[in-house]
Formats: structure tokens, C-alpha cells, sequence
């Protein structure tokens, strides 16, 4: 209860205290030192779930250790199906309690801004290509002094290939490797034997497919929007994913959330709760885990503000008559 309004709910059986979690963001430890496991520990003080990226810098049984709450693994099959294997038995017994499997990600986006940063060239290990680059270290001597005390450049502790953690390398390149079948949906499913949340879901037909693989949970999401260019908004596609799986499982939502009325908009047109990326990872770069904290209550006072606007006691009260929609937006599956 918060000011009169109640903003708590469950998630696969887990209470969270308002209705936002911390998306699964890769690389985080570029970010802060130790960074994912900052912002374990604070999404677990704030009292909802932290969804951890197979692509981080941190061990996950550092990062389950650092939360005092529920943790969440989000899962690439980097490596091939015996990393992913390996990796899931680590998840499971660190006592992460549902798998994330990220179905968005046949090749990674275009993303402009590593050619224009030389992401290429800084991680071929070729000096001179490199050089034009570098000054964007040195402008930032603080930030370079942390992240050579955290280890310098780092590894994929969580992928673990024969000869060792998975380097830093193109990610593009691993994830255009690793790319996920419905068909893995069984062996991976066999091998967690937990809860297992879709996330890329982005049509009513993907929506069922995921619930006859046996999901417990869908997220509706276009990746940030960085992999297709022009996709439709989340929002503008969640009623039809709501619509196709009825109460069969749970709909959240990614991308796009920046303030407590995108949750409470997201709410309205049936998601359960929202996932966050970006919104708590610039707090991580510009604070660590006071700044993931910091973000969170940001949005945790939007959403209770929105709510008493609204005149609305209780996320769970809810529904598509708080909010205006286009006509030709589809509500049928």
C-alpha cells in the first residue's frame, strides 16, 4: 500500500511490490563494476525481480547472491545446446526461479552506433584500426579507472565454451549463431523443468505457438526496438497478444516504458506487469546500485501518482476503460 493505493501483485506466484521488473540487459558490468549484481540487489531491496542477461559480465551465482529477492535467467543458447545446458543446471541450482528464453534474436539489429563508435575495431585487437577510437576512454577517466579496477575488458562468465568463458567478442556474430527454434523449446523445457517465460513475443500467432510449447508467461517485446526497423510499439500489438492467450498465461510487456503512465497504460490493456531496461541502466551508469534504486522509485512514485489521478485504488483495478484507444488498433486475435 503506498500512499492509498495498492501498486503490489504476483508474477508465476512471486509477490513483487509494484508491477516492474528489471529487463534482462547484457553487458551491464561496462556499465558499473560488478553491475548486474548492483542491480540484483537492488531490485531485490525494492521488492521485485531482476532478470539476469546470459550475455553479462558478473557470475550468476554472484548475482543470485547479491538479491535478496526473486532472480529470473534469461537465456541465449550461445555456445550450443550443451553451454546452454550447463548453463541452465548453474541457474537452477543457484536458485534463479524461472528461464527467460529470448526469441527475438535470429541476428542481432543493425545498430549504428557501434560502427560509429568502432565497437569492431576496439574489440579486434588491432591497435592501429583501433586508435581513431580510443579518445572516448580517455574523455571518460573515471569511468577507465573503474573499469580497469573491475578487470578491464570483460569475459561472458556464464557461457562457459570448452576452452573457457566466452570472450568479449561481436555479439552480433554470437547471437546470429545461437539462434532459438520452437523446436528448443522442448529439450530446454525438459532440462529447467520450472516456469518458462517467452520473450519476443510480437503476434497473436507467436503468442499461442509459446503457450502450446508450454509457457508459463509471454513478453510482448521488439527488443528495444534495436533489431527491427519500424516495428510496431509494444503497446500497439499487446492487445492482440492478450487477446489470443486469454488467462491461459501471463502477458508482460518490454519497451518503451519510460515513466509510471506507461505502466499504468500497459496495465490497462492487460499486461501484467512491465519489464524495464534502459530506464534502470542509465541509472546504473550514472550512479550504480543507488542509481538502479533511485530509477525504481522514480517510477514506482509515477505509478502511484497516475493511479490517484486516476482515481484508480489498485493495479489490479485496472482496465481498458482508463484509456482511449485508435479505433482501428486490434483488440481481436
Amino acid at each position: 500500500m503506498t500512499n492509498g493505493t495498492k501498486l503490489g501483485t504476483s508474477l508465476l506466484g512471486h509477490e513483487v511490490s509494484f508491477p516492474v521488473l528489471l529487463a534482462p540487459v547484457g553487458s551491464c558490468r561496462m556499465f558499473w563494476p560488478k553491475g548486474e549484481a548492483a542491480a540484483s540487489r537492488a531490485a531485490g531491496n525494492a521488492g521485485t525481480i531482476y532478470i539476469l542477461s546470459t550475455l553479462s559480465g558478473t557470475r550468476l551465482e554472484e548475482v543470485k547472491a547479491a538479491s535478496s529477492g526473486t532472480c529470473w535467467y534469461q537465456l541465449y543458447l550461445c555456445g550450443g545446446r550443451d553451454v546452454a545446458l550447463a548453463g541452465i543446471a548453474r541457474a537452477k541450482a543457484a536458485g534463479f526461479k524461472a528461464l527467460v528464453v529470448t526469441i527475438d534474436t535470429p541476428v542481432a539489429g543493425l545498430r549504428e552506433k557501434d560502427f560509429r563508435n568502432g565497437v569492431k575495431e576496439l574489440l579486434g585487437g588491432h591497435p592501429f584500426a583501433a586508435l581513431p577510437f580510443v579518445w572516448q576512454f580517455l574523455a571518460r577517466p573515471r569511468w577507465l579507472a573503474a573499469f580497469l579496477a573491475d578487470g578491464g575488458l570483460m569475459k561472458f562468465p556464464n557461457v562457459v565454451l570448452p576452452d573457457g568463458p566466452m570472450p568479449y567478442v561481436d555479439v552480433g556474430a554470437a547471437l546470429a549463431q545461437s539462434a532459438t527454434a520452437w523446436e528448443d523449446l522442448r529439450w530446454i523445457r525438459e532440462a529447467w523443468n520450472g516456469p518458462i517465460v517467452i520473450k519476443g513475443v510480437h503476434t497473436a500467432d507467436d503468442a499461442r505457438q509459446a503457450v502450446d510449447a508450454g509457457a508459463s508467461a509471454v513478453v510482448v517485446s521488439n527488443h528495444g526496438g534495436r533489431q527491427l526497423d519500424g516495428v510496431a510499439p509494444t503497446l500497439r500489438v499487446l492487445p492482440e497478444v492478450v487477446a489470443a492467450v486469454g488467462s491461459q498465461v501471463e502477458v508482460l510487456l518490454d519497451g518503451g516504458i519510460r515513466r509510471g503512465g506507461d505502466v499504468v497504460k500497459a496495465l490497462c490493456l492487460g499486461a501484467r506487469a512491465v519489464l524495464v531496461g534502459r530506464a534502470y541502466a542509465y541509472g546504473l551508469g550514472a550512479g550504480g546500485g543507488p542509481g538502479v534504486a533511485k530509477a525504481i522509485e522514480i517510477l514506482r512514485a509515477d505509478i502511484d501518482r497516475t493511479l490517484r489521478l486516476l482515481g484508480c485504488p489498485s493495479v489490479g483495478e485496472l482496465d481498458a476503460s482508463y484509456v482511449s484507444l485508435p479505433p482501428h488498433w486490434r483488440r481481436e486475435a
